[in-house]
Formats: structure tokens, sequence, C-alpha cells
């Protein structure tokens, strides 16, 4: 279960309310796309989006999205994780 700083609790129910796998720590570190496809396989409801670290992302709390956070290289820079 992840916890933000921002959201504290409130995204600690939040996602404990979402069906299916919800972190995915093993993908630390491996390519974007590779780590877009194996989220999407292990929760197909869930739709994985790559976003460049700096990117603004909207910061709504959603059951079907897991933003997988790349460097310039497409290498996973932090935990993907419904949010």
């Amino acid at each position: 279960m992840t916890i933000s700083r921002s959201q504290g609790k409130r995204e600690e129910k939040m996602t404990s309310e979402c069906i299916g796998k919800s972190e995915w720590p093993e993908l630390l570190r491996v390519d974007g796309d590779a780590a877009k496809t194996t989220i999407e396989g292990e929760n197909p409801l869930v739709t994985a989006h790559i976003v460049k670290d700096g990117s603004s992302v909207i910061t709504d709390f959603r059951c079907d999205r897991v933003w997988v956070w790349v460097d310039v290289n497409g290498i996973v820079t932090k935990v993907p994780h419904i949010g």
C-alpha cells in the first residue's frame, strides 16, 4: 500500500478500496514500456501512463490509473502504484 506525503491517510484508505494489485516495487529501474505492459497484465482494471520525470500530472486519485515515472532513458524512477 502506498501513502503519499501530500494525502496521507486519505490515499491509504482509497488504495485499499481498489481491486487487484496496487503497486509494483519490482519494476523500479526497468524499462518504462515493459513496466506498462506488466502493470496492465497483472491488473487489467488499470491503465498505466508513462510520464517523464519533472512533468505535471493531475493529482486526483483514481483506482484505474498508474503513473509510470521514467527518466530521459525511459527507465522507471519511482515505484508505480495506483492513484
